[in-house]
C-alpha cells in the first residue's frame, strides 16, 4: 500500500476508530517535505535508524544490484535516511488493536506488490468485530 492510498482510505479507517501511523526510513527533514508535497494528514514518523524495522523483523540489507536500480530511479537511500547502512524495511502494513496486539499483518518482500486498500479495510472491519 502506498502512502497516497492510505490518505484516500483514512476517513473510513477513522470512522472505525483507527488512527493511521506510517513509518518511513527517511530522515525527518525528508518526511517534512513529503508531508507538504502530498498533504498527508496522518502521522508520518521517521525510522531513519531502522530500529522499528528491526523490532518488527522487517529490516533487510539492500544488495548492490538493487542499490544500482534505486540509483537509476534517482533514489539515494543513504542520503534519504542519513545513515550509511543500506538497510530498508520490507513494505508492511499492520492493524493493531487497542490492546496492542497485532490483529492483521501484510508483509511482502516484493516491494512492487502492495496491499490492496479493500483488503486492509476488510481486515480493519474484522478486527473491530473481534
Amino acid at each position: 500500500m502506498q502512502l497516497g492510498q492510505l490518505q484516500e482510505i483514512e476517513p473510513k479507517l477513522n470512522q472505525l476508530g483507527y488512527q493511521i501511523i506510517a513509518v518511513s526510513p527517511d530522515r525527518p527533514e525528508v518526511l517534512k517535505n513529503s508531508m507538504k508535497k502530498h498533504n498527508f494528514t496522518y502521522l508520518l514518523l521517521s525510522d531513519s535508524r531502522k530500529e522499528a524495522a528491526r523490532a518488527f523483523g522487517i529490516a533487510f540489507r539492500v544488495d548492490q544490484k538493487s542499490l544500482k536500480m534505486y540509483e537509476q530511479y534517482g533514489i539515494d537511500i543513504e542520503t534519504a535516511s542519513g545513515e550509511g547502512d543500506l538497510i530498508l524495511p520490507v513494505p508492511a502494513v499492520f492493524v493493531i488493536g487497542l490492546d496492542g496486539v497485532i490483529k492483521f499483518e501484510y508483509v511482502n518482500p516484493n516491494y512492487e506488490v502492495r496491499l490492496d486498500p479493500d483488503i486492509l479495510m476488510a481486515a480493519a472491519r474484522s478486527a473491530v468485530k473481534n
